[in-house]
């Protein structure tokens, strides 16, 4: 599934340029990630690198988009071929 960042984010910008997928952007208010981009850093990492770095613990898993480890892996292989 992939990762949501709740209200309680203090844009601090840390979570950004972690990503490796590009998937979290500055929204209006606060950042938001892009659940079409978001693997949880499979493929890339062993652990979603935002929710590493987060000081305030506002990152958790997105109830509105359930995706299993494969599904995961299917996305990370078709965003890393869409950049070749």
């Amino acid at each position: 599934m992939s990762l949501i960042i709740t209200d309680e984010c203090i844009n601090c910008d840390v979570c950004e340029p972690e990503c490796p997928n590009g998937a979290i952007s500055q929204g209006d208010t606060i950042y938001i990630i892009d659940p079409n981009k978001c693997t949880e850093c499979v493929g890339h990492y062993d652990t979603p690198q935002c929710v590493e770095v987060c000081p305030v613990d506002c990152i958790p898993h997105d109830p509105a988009h359930v995706e299993t480890k494969e599904q995961l892996q299917a996305k990370y292989e078709k965003l890393m071929a869409a950049k070749a």
